[in-house]
């Protein structure tokens, strides 16, 4: 008798397309919102699980980077259908690189400048400017030069025992 392993979906997962972020993920995403908004919330619209529709296709980034804009509170969007300037992606555990890379493709080709890929386990965040123009930083600052922001890597990866 074989036996037979049945995933099951979470409404989450099946919601936004993409798995039940982790605690590592949730600390990195909100690592990455502090240093985007305390640096950049001037220049900048950072949201974070926006879903977007571009050109047929459905995603929703863990984080967004768009012109800034005026939040109008009374009228909520369910989808985007205007590409953001970037996106971050913040690779789970049970997600490929490549999966992750085929969507930032995907990404560009929807008319989004700048893709962030982060890889929690080696503590790097590859930087996209095509699919073929990338940076990849493990330490110091991370420079995007398409969207002019500059973070410390150290900061995203920051545990509370270095943050004391």
């Amino acid at each position: 008798m074989e036996n037979t392993m049945v995933e099951t979906l979470s409404d989450y997962e099946i919601e936004r397309g993409k798995p039940m972020p982790s605690e590592n993920h949730g600390i990195i995403q909100a690592n990455l919102i502090f240093e985007l908004q305390l640096n950049y919330r001037k220049q900048y619209r950072i949201s974070s699980e926006v879903s977007l529709r571009l050109d047929g296709w459905s995603s929703t980034p863990d984080i967004r980077i768009s012109y800034k804009m005026k939040a109008d509170f009374r009228r909520d969007r369910t989808q985007i259908t205007e590409p953001p300037l970037g996106v971050i992606e913040i690779v789970s555990p049970s997600q490929s690189v490549q999966d992750q890379y085929n969507k930032a493709v995907q990404y560009f080709e929807a008319g989004v400048k700048s893709v962030w890929l982060v890889i929690p386990p080696i503590q790097a965040i590859v930087v996209y400017a095509s699919p073929d123009d990338y940076e990849t930083f493990d330490a110091g600052m991370l420079t995007d030069k398409v969207l002019t922001i500059s973070i410390s890597v150290d900061k995203v990866f920051e545990t509370e025992e270095e943050a004391a």
